[in-house]
């Protein structure tokens, strides 16, 4: 029985990139030899163990055959005469096909260590297009590794090219579809998960709410990019470097989706694109059972995007109004991250990348005016149902006519 360590972490120290996981696979061994040593059965389709102390995960070497289509039809064969190369064979890109034994030699039948040297996301043989979640984790280790250079090997993408136009993609699940897009949202630099799919021609079958941003203008003046896809990947981009919250990312990666369906005519122009989003973004989330806050932080993003950027414009009525639609005085915590994501709009525009954004701070004073107002004291005055709640807004809205005009002052004084 051999023990080699395998995957991420032998990819990752080859790289000098941190890592917190190790696998193992186990040659020469059985199921019943597993379980005298100690190991604890996990695996549902192939025998997987638990290490009785460090409980990290020990596989026995595997092969596996195509039997339908999709990333669920395989079945394994596990047996001790399966051989490490064997094993390996069958992985995604020969960076994740390297081996190493205890004594720390390399094992790497399939050049994956001169693949880290040239910094190429490449695939290890043609089994790669059996699997089309393969696409999607070779598109988010290329967001991964881009700040090191890492690039996707040239007929590695003409295969994936070819896993779309065959309709391998058509089989993915929404399930594993949004773990891998959640996971490249948490990456450095998740635009190039989408950039990838794209260039594949996988994102207008996974994301095609995204996909049809593409090509469509908007005023030079205000979006020098002009392209709407362009600016969505730029202000991903942004959010990345804001926020570490995938809800706040995802957000920022479809706010802008009714700029796909807006009236050509009118283009560049957007009327109402605000709300177009809405419907679109909802349809999305319920097909790929995307979790309820990134759902509900992307509808806010896209209804009030707008208004958020137009808040020293807005009448404090307007602003108070915002406030309550937004919920903002039960959920400040989200309230910030949307004015996250509308600072990542801001700034994902060519040559706005450091330009001021002085909205969040002014909104979150108008919040914290509105939640400072007594109404302890209103209480004991005795109002009660809608007066109460008049009283409040009136309270409210006074402070508001207060912070606007020392706005007004300000900006008078300063110019």
């Amino acid at each position: 029985m051999q023990v080699y360590l395998v995957g991420g972490a032998v990819r990752d120290k080859l790289l000098g990139y941190p890592f917190h996981e190790r696998d193992w696979v186990v040659v020469g061994a059985t199921p019943e030899a597993m379980l005298e040593q100690g190991f604890t059965p996990v695996g549902k389709d192939f025998p997987v163990f638990l290490h009785p102390r460090s409980k990290e995960e020990y596989a026995l070497a595997r092969t596996e055959r195509k039997t339908a289509p999709g990333y669920t039809g395989f079945s394994f064969y596990a047996s001790p005469d399966v051989s490490l190369e064997d094993d390996l064979i069958r992985r995604d890109l020969t960076i994740n096909a390297i081996a190493e034994d205890e004594h720390g030699t390399l094992f790497d039948p399939f050049n994956g260590a001169q693949d880290i040297r040239d910094k190429k996301l490449r695939h290890v043989s043609d089994a790669f297009s059996e699997d089309p979640v393969r696409i999607l984790r070779t598109a988010r280790f290329a967001a991964r590794y881009h700040h090191l250079g890492f690039t996707v090997a040239k007929n590695t993408n003409a295969l994936m090219s070819d896993m779309v136009t065959s309709g391998e993609v058509d089989h993915l699940v929404a399930e594993r579809v949004w773990k891998e897009m959640s996971r490249a949202l948490d990456e450095r630099n998740p635009e190039v998960f989408f950039r990838v799919l794209r260039e594949c021609g996988a994102l207008a079958k996974v994301l095609p709410e995204l996909e049809q941003l593409f090509g469509v203008p908007q005023p030079a003046k205000h979006h020098p990019e002009i392209d709407t896809g362009a600016h969505t990947l730029m202000v991903l981009q942004q959010a990345a470097q804001l926020s570490d919250a995938t809800c706040v990312r995802f957000a920022a990666l479809v706010h802008d989706v009714g700029k796909g369906v807006t009236d050509p005519e009118q283009w560049p122009r957007h009327i109402n694109h605000e709300q177009l989003g809405v419907p679109l973004i909802k349809a999305l989330c319920k097909r790929l059972a995307v979790p309820n806050d990134c759902r509900d932080l992307a509808l806010l993003a896209a209804q009030f995007h707008t208004h958020v950027h137009r808040a020293f414009e807005l009448r404090p009525n307007t602003i108070l109004k915002l406030i309550k639609q937004t919920d903002a005085l039960r959920r400040p915590e989200r309230f910030t991250q949307l004015l996250l994501v509308c600072e990542a709009d801001s700034r994902g525009r060519t040559g706005f990348e450091s330009r001021p954004y002085p909205q969040p701070p002014y909104l979150l004073r108008a919040l914290a005016l509105c939640q400072a107002v007594d109404v302890k004291a209103l209480v004991e005055r005795g109002l009660q149902g809608a007066e109460l709640g008049a009283a409040i807004d009136a309270a409210r809205l006074e402070q508001l006519e207060t912070l606007k005009q020392q706005t007004n002052n300000d900006e008078e004084h300063q110019a």
